[in-house]
């Protein structure tokens, strides 16, 4: 058993550095394990997508913890699901100490100060294709529109609208399940 951990350790710590593209980027290293290893079916895997796909959160994350479920269970799922994560996390650590210790340091700071308006044109571009793609309700827009006011009068970070924002889309979809 402890032979089979270490080996899931192993694969999913290897996807978790060389995945990069999101979580599609996973499948050609999911195929490999399928066939490497026979832990899961390819057609097991398809259906992993589906519902990785539909499911919260990121799909390579999912992924990896429904395969690390159909491994060995629930201890699979969650080493898997660990695994997959470290490296981000042991890179984002590093980036993070050395961003700190050079923050003073005029390149970084004119690397950072560049990064911020790139950052906000991917979001922009994401929101108004999501605009465009999405069924508008008047109430959604009544809220975004007030959401954005209200978040630039108070200087509200981002962190406090999203979660507001999720509580309302959460209201109304109860209520909206509810048929009231």
């Amino acid at each position: 058993m402890i032979k089979l951990y270490l080996q899931l350790f192993s694969q999913f710590f290897h996807i978790g550095i060389f995945s990069f593209g999101g979580g599609y980027a996973t499948l050609p290293f999911l195929y490999d394990i399928a066939e490497k290893y026979g832990w899961f079916t390819t057609a097991q895997l398809t259906n992993m997508l589906a519902v990785s796909s539909v499911t919260p959160g990121p799909i390579g994350v999912n992924m990896a913890t429904f395969a690390g479920f159909s491994t060995s269970g629930i201890t699979g799922a969650f080493l898997a699901t660990f695994s997959i994560m470290l490296p981000s996390f042991i890179f984002v650590t590093i980036v993070y100490k050395v961003l700190n210790k050079f923050k003073t340091n005029k390149y970084i700071k004119s690397i950072v100060k560049a990064l911020k308006p790139a950052g906000c044109a991917l979001l922009s571009a994401v929101g108004i294709k999501l605009l465009f793609t999405s069924n508008l309700h008047l109430i959604g827009i009544i809220i975004l529109i007030s959401l954005i006011i209200t978040g630039t009068i108070k200087k509200m970070t981002p962190i406090w609208i999203l979660g507001i924002c999720a509580i309302l889309g959460y209201i109304l979809g109860a209520v909206n399940i509810i048929g009231i």
